[in-house]
């Protein structure tokens, strides 16, 4: 099937089902008038497959059916693979702000397994092809590997666990602003250039411009000094950074 094929709303009689509840058997009538709208011959429930397609000598084309995304239908997806290259799944359309974020998550899987994905609106039986089955050829992205390695880099030591959550994460950014804030309790106010020759950081007038944790506060034009909440925050117990500090 192809993207480019005009999609076919399914225009078989109502569906009773309430569609607060759908059920597999709710997405065949119109994922059948979307094969047969593309010229195909279709049956439902062969072997362990859900709907098979055939048309002509082309190779066989078959579609999981499933109320939503869950790793059940992607292994199923895989199975199907062993029979035929041209693999659906199709769930319902919900079009709620969480299904979008899972329908794009789940694409970008789709398109590494090689896996078509449609989706139908049960309402009024509309279905979309999202995605065509084919063959992935992973890209790297440069900027998001760059910018791995710069933090990599930049990040002193090994301040985080694996696994944890994201609040209370040690980034190089952290680092940087927790070696200005002790510079700045030792030393008082200073212009932000004489800041970054005395402890390295280049990015030094940046970061208390802008300020993300509120440490700092513009005494004058480029002179900056220890806010309230910073200086409170120098006065506690900074033990477990340490190692961090400790060069500055």
């Amino acid at each position: 099937m192809s993207r480019k094929t005009p999609i076919k709303a399914n225009t078989g009689p109502a569906r009773p089902a309430n569609p607060a509840k759908p059920r597999e058997e709710d997405l065949y009538a119109p994922v059948k008038s979307l094969l047969e709208g593309q010229g195909y011959e279709v049956k439902g429930e062969i072997g362990a497959v859900d709907v098979m397609a055939m048309r002509g000598d082309d190779p066989p084309v078959i579609v999981e059916l499933k109320t939503g995304f869950s790793l059940t239908l992607f292994h199923q997806g895989i199975d199907r693979q062993a029979v035929t290259d041209h693999v659906y799944i199709a769930v319902p359309y919900l079009g709620t702000k969480q299904f979008l974020g899972a329908l794009k998550s789940n694409l970008k899987l789709c398109r590494r397994l090689g896996l078509g994905l449609i989706t139908v609106r049960l309402r009024d039986g509309h279905t979309q092809i999202h995605l065509d089955p084919g063959p992935y050829q992973p890209r790297i992205s440069k900027p998001k590997q760059t910018r791995l390695l710069k933090e990599f880099a930049k990040l002193e030591g090994d301040p985080n666990t694996g696994g944890q959550v994201r609040r209370g994460i040690m980034t190089a950014y952290r680092q940087d602003a927790m070696r200005l804030q002790v510079h700045l309790a030792q030393c008082g106010p200073m212009k932000a250039a004489d800041l970054a020759k005395a402890t390295g950081i280049a990015r030094a007038q940046k970061i208390m411009a802008d300020n993300h944790y509120g440490w700092f506060e513009r005494v004058s034009r480029g002179i900056y000094g220890l806010s309230p909440r910073g200086s409170a925050a120098n006065s506690q117990d900074n033990s477990d950074y340490n190692d961090i500090i400790s060069n500055t």
